[in-house]
Parts: structure tokens; sequence; C-alpha cells
């Protein structure tokens, strides 16, 4: 018994020693993996690259920007910064300097969206983003504002962003009740309100109580104007702009 538990003993002591060795082994393998980024601020991208390459980073350039104080072609700023441990392989993010700002930022409102978009890369700068808004005393697709706006001084980004007119809103509806009402007369009530029908189908018509004997198909109805309508969408009630269409099923 005796030397049973000496066994025992040992064993544990074993397996407690192979599972701190892969502790160690496991950390090892982690840590010796990691590299601490250098400082690539003030290089061109071409030299972070080769001050880079013993640690197996990767010079990503993500951004331009004017700068007075950083000669064109280097680095601004980088990201992660110089000390901070990474593992290899790591996308080294940085900013390239455009140097000071050399070009006129151009007046670009109330051109239409399409020629700001030419004006503005025919200048060497780039297109931001472009959002869009209903305004009752501008056309649409015209270019209400800009950011930064014409002759701006100073611009950090070569880029400018639009905000062009969708026009005005359209007039809006509360969709009445026409269920019940002749096809005909309600598409005339429609057309003269800015709306237009839409699909229109047939509701199936009841099957004859002589349908199981009856060996011809029964005729597919027709939808006219006399036809009654019995459903539509969108329903009574809901909201609708106009030049919509509606749906009618009729009898």
């Amino acid at each position: 018994m005796r030397r049973f538990f000496r066994m025992l003993l040992l064993a544990l002591v074993l397996l407690t020693i192979s599972l701190i060795s892969a502790v160690m082994a496991m950390q090892f393998a982690i840590h010796g993996r990691e590299v601490d980024v250098p400082q690539v601020t003030g290089l061109t991208p071409q030299e972070a690259e080769r001050a880079t390459a013993a640690s197996g980073l990767d010079v990503v350039v993500e951004r331009q920007y004017y700068s007075a104080g950083v000669p064109t072609g280097r680095i601004i700023s980088q990201a992660p910064p110089a000390g901070v441990k990474v593992r290899r392989g790591w996308s080294l993010r940085v900013a390239e300097s455009l140097g000071p700002q050399r070009v006129v930022i151009p007046d670009v409102t109330s051109e239409s969206e399409r020629v700001a978009e030419l004006n503005v890369r025919r200048r060497g700068l780039d297109l931001g983003s472009v959002a869009q808004v209903n305004v009752p005393d501008a056309p649409a697709d015209q270019v209400i504002s800009q950011s930064p706006p014409a002759n701006a001084k100073d611009v950090s980004v070569p880029k400018i962003s639009l905000l062009v007119s969708r026009g005005p809103e359209p007039e809006s509806f509360v969709m009445p009740n026409l269920v019940g009402q002749p096809l005909g007369s309600v598409t005339l009530a429609l057309q003269d309100a800015g709306l237009k029908v839409g699909k229109v189908s047939a509701a199936a018509a009841a099957a004859p109580a002589d349908a199981a004997t009856s060996t011809q198909p029964a005729p597919p109805p027709i939808a006219g104007a006399a036809s009654m309508i019995v459903t539509q969408s969108p329903a009574a009630g809901q909201k609708i702009v106009a030049g919509s269409a509606v749906d009618f099923e009729v009898r």
C-alpha cells in the first residue's frame, strides 16, 4: 500500500511538471512572437517599410492630410504608437503628409451633384460623403451646401462633402377607404389626386353548386370599370405620397 501511494505521488508530481512546462511553452510561443513598434513618424512610407521589415510589421497608409509643419510624403502619425508590443504581421497604420494646402477649395453650391463631383476631382480633391435632404425652394439634384466651404484655408483633408437637395417633399395623403366602390370612378379620383392605379386583380368567383360534376373550368373573372373593389393596398388610413400606385382586387 505504501508503495502504491509513492507511485501515485510521483505521477502527480510528473503531471504537475508537465502542466507547468506546457504553460511556459505557450507563454514563450506567444510572447516570443511579439515585437516593439518602432517610431516611424517623420519617415517616408518606404523608409517606414524598411524600418519595420525586421519586426515583420505591415505599413499601411490609411489617410493623407495637409500639414504646414510636416514635409510632403512624410508620416504625420502612426497607430499603434512607438513602443507598444504587438504580434508579428500586425498592420502599422500611418497618415501621410501632403504638405501645405495649395489647392483652392472650389464653390460647387448651386451645381448638380455630377457637375460638382467633376469639379472637385478636377482640382485633385476627393469627394467625401454626400447627404440628401428635401428642400422646398431648391430643385432636385442641386448642391445646397459643402464642407469645407469655398476658399477655406488650413484644410486638413483634401476632400469635399456635399449636401444635395431632393427637391420639395412630395405631397402626402391619408389613404381613403375605397372598398365597395366601382373601379372606374376610383381610377378617375386617384388621377385627380396625383396617384395612379397599380395592379388590378380579379377575386375568384364562388364555385357553382354543380362545379363538382362540371368538366369545363370556370372562366376567369374579368376586371372592368364597373367591377367593385373588394380589397386595396395600401389599406385605408395609411400614409401615401403623390405619384404612388394603389393596387386593387375587384369582383
